[in-house]
């Protein structure tokens, strides 16, 4: 397994990405101080019973995030009620989510 680190500036604040890379599989999240965006592999709605803002970043098997270098061309899907609470909606730009979550 590889991991890979990249830190992201805001206007709000820093996001740093995570991705964690074996052979077919990766598992991708950004996180700031108020929450994290991720790849459809975590469950956000357990995040929201432990009172945690998160919400998932468009991707598929044919068009995977990929690497933390595409995270910014992506759009959120879905979120909780938490990152609802910091105005995180379904459709968003990552750029624009990261800058709430910072």
């Amino acid at each position: 397994m590889q991991v890979h680190t990249k830190t992201y500036k805001t206007p709000n604040g820093v996001i740093e990405g995570v991705q964690a890379k074996w052979a077919g599989f990766n598992i991708l999240l950004a996180a700031g101080a108020k929450g994290f965006l991720a790849c459809p592999a975590i469950d956000v709605d357990a995040c929201q019973g432990y009172g945690v803002a998160a919400a998932i970043v468009e991707s598929t098997p044919d068009n995977p995030i990929g690497t933390l270098e595409r995270f910014l061309d992506r759009k959120v899907t879905k979120t909780n009620e938490k990152a609802r609470e910091l105005g995180i909606e379904a459709g968003m730009a990552v750029g624009e989510a990261f800058s709430l979550i910072a």
